[in-house]
C-alpha cells in the first residue's frame, strides 16, 4: 500500500492547525474537503488518526477541535520528516541546476545568538545572497525540540545533548567566569568553594544551557549553589548582579564589557575543574542537511 502524500498533508495540516476550520483556511480549499480526506487517508490506513470534537493541543487550549490518537501522532512524526526531506530535495534540485536561492533556519540558544553566530551569519549572507536566513533564539532544551520538529535546520546549543535522534558535535569550548558586584568582599580576595557557597546565586532557567553548566561546574569545585533568583536572560543576571545583588556563573563573552567597565568584578577562585563549556552543533541525523545548511555547518567549522 502506498502511502498518499495529498491526504498525507491534509492531515497533518488539521493536526498543526488544531481544527478541521482552521486547516481549510489555511489550505485556502473547503473543510469538507479537509474532513474528507482525512477520513479517506484513516481508511485506506484501517486506522483512527483523530478524535473528533475533543479538546485540541496545549497550543490551541480553549478551543474546540481535535485531539490525535496514539496512531495519530506516531504518523504526525512521520509526516514531518518526510514533508522537511520534500523541502530538502527541492533545495538539492534549485542547488543542482545552479539556482542559488533557498531558505534556512538556524536555532541557537541566547548566548552564541547574541555574541558568537553574529559574524558567521554576517559572511554566509555575503557570500550566498539569495538564500534567505532565519534565525529563532531559545533555551538549549527549546531548541533542541524546535530541532527535532523539523522546524530548523541546523542548531547550536550550549548544553549537553541526550537524544539519539540528533547529531551533536563540538563546536568550540566557551569560558566561564563568576562574577560579583564590584563592592563585594569576593572580589576583594581569594574566594574559596565554601565562601561562594554561602552566596545568594542568580542563575538561568531550568533548560538553559549555562544552567546547565553551571551547577555542573559548581559541584565539581565543591560549590553548593543554590538559585536563590532565576532569570530568563544572561545580559539580566549580569545587569541584576552589577546593580549589587548575588553572584553568577556566566559566560565571559557576556560580562566582557561590564567586567571591563568595572561595574562587574571577577571573583579570583582556583578551580579544580576548569571554568569552561563545550558548545554545540546539531543537526538532526535522519534528515539530510539542504545545501545551504551544509554550507553554514561548513562555514561554522572552518
Amino acid at each position: 500500500m502506498a502511502l498518499n502524500l495529498h491526504l498525507l498533508r491534509l492531515f497533518a495540516s488539521v493536526a498543526e492547525a488544531g481544527s478541521f476550520s482552521r486547516a481549510a483556511q489555511l489550505l485556502h480549499i473547503s473543510q469538507p474537503a479537509v474532513s474528507k480526506g482525512v477520513r479517506e487517508l484513516e481508511h485506506q490506513l484501517g486506522l483512527i488518526l483523530i478524535e473528533r470534537g475533543r479538546a485540541s493541543s496545549s497550543r490551541m487550549k480553549g478551543e474546540t477541535g481535535i485531539r490525535l490518537t496514539e496512531g495519530g501522532a506516531a504518523l504526525l512524526t512521520h509526516a514531518r520528516s518526510i514533508f522537511a526531506m520534500e523541502r530538502t530535495a527541492m533545495e538539492d534540485v534549485r542547488a543542482r541546476v545552479g539556482v542559488q536561492r533557498g531558505n534556512l533556519t538556524i536555532g541557537a540558544s541566547t548566548t552564541i545568538a547574541g555574541h558568537l553566530l553574529p559574524p558567521f551569519l554576517a559572511t554566509f549572507s555575503t557570500q550566498h545572497p539569495a538564500v534567505t536566513l532565519r534565525l529563532v533564539v531559545g533555551n538549549t532544551q527549546w531548541v533542541c525540540d524546535e530541532l527535532t520538529e523539523c522546524h530548523i535546520d541546523l542548531a547550536l546549543v550550549e548544553g549537553q545533548v541526550d537524544d539519539d535522534r540528533i547529531d551533536a558535535v563540538k563546536w568550540k569550548d566557551d569560558p566561564l567566569v563568576i562574577v560579583a558586584p564590584p563592592t563585594s568582599e569576593l572580589a576583594m580576595k581569594r574566594a574559596k568553594a565554601d565562601m561562594l557557597s554561602a552566596q545568594p546565586w542568580i542563575m538561568r532557567e531550568p533548560g538553559s544551557g549555562t544552567r546547565q553548566a553551571t551547577e555542573a561546574l559548581c559541584k565539581a569545585n565543591g560549590i553548593q549553589a543554590r538559585p536563590w533568583m532565576e532569570l530568563a536572560s544572561n545580559a539580566a543576571i549580569a545587569r541584576t548582579v552589577a546593580s549589587g545583588v548575588g553572584v553568577a556563573m556566566l559566560p565571559r563573552t557576556v560580562v566582557a564589557e561590564l567586567l571591563a567597565l568595572g561595574t562587574l568584578r571577577q571573583v579570583n577562585f582556583a578551580a579544580q575543574q576548569p571554568l569552561s563549556r563545550p558548545l554545540f552543533l546539531l543537526h538532526l541525523k535522519a534528515r539530510p542537511l539542504t545545501p545551504a545548511a551544509s554550507r553554514m555547518a561548513e562555514l561554522l567549522r572552518a
